[in-house]
């Protein structure tokens, strides 16, 4: 989830932008009220929760190895132990990451420029893509879990290819989010150039 962040940069561009476009953007008879410092409200928030999951994340990232090693060594203990807190800490962030999706949602639903409106809805689509990615490696570590028999050769087999399953989707799906990041950024970049000519 590391490549949601939005850029605090791109959100000051778009105020800018639209505050110079004072007459289009104000209140009162002229049209509706601009809510682009609410938006960057939100997604701030929404920043702040996704530094949360990055921490999470750095802080774990050696647990897939973990779990892999406990797998080839065939150490039911180890795979139960390991399988609990990887299902825990996606758990924690996926927590964190809903709670990031829904303050981008809210602020695409607010009246802002449409560049930063089609910016928040790439990051929240990558974002979404993120959550679904860990939702496939939870019910893979679930799986290793509640049914991961070393004893058992066809059963030990049957849910290690699971695994390799769940695993294999998790790491297409975070290939489709970085994608939908990288457009975002994209879009970024190109604001940027169109406000410096």
């Amino acid at each position: 989830m590391v490549n949601v962040r939005i850029s605090l940069k791109f959100l000051v561009l778009v105020a800018a932008v639209l505050t110079a476009g004072a007459c289009s953007s104000s209140g009162g008879l002229i049209g509706p009220a601009d809510e682009t410092q609410k938006a960057v409200e939100l997604v701030s928030q929404a920043n702040a929760d996704l530094r949360k999951i990055r921490i999470l994340y750095k802080e774990n990232e050696g647990k897939r190895l973990e779990l892999k090693n406990a797998l080839e060594s065939d150490s039911a203990a180890e795979v139960e132990r390991l399988t609990n807190e990887v299902v825990q800490i996606i758990n924690d962030g996926t927590n964190l990451g809903t709670g990031a999706v829904d303050l981008i949602s809210e602020a695409q639903m607010l009246n802002i420029h449409r560049d930063y409106k089609e910016y928040l809805r790439l990051k929240e689509e990558a974002l979404r893509l993120q959550l679904s990615a860990f939702d496939n490696y939870r019910q893979a570590a679930r799986t290793l879990r509640d049914n991961y028999d070393p004893k058992n050769a066809g059963q030990r087999d049957k849910v290690k290819s699971i695994f390799e399953e769940r695993s294999e989707a998790y790491r297409k799906i975070m290939e489709e989010a970085r994608d939908a990041s990288s457009r975002a950024n994209e879009l970024y970049k190109e604001t940027l150039q169109r406000e410096k000519t």
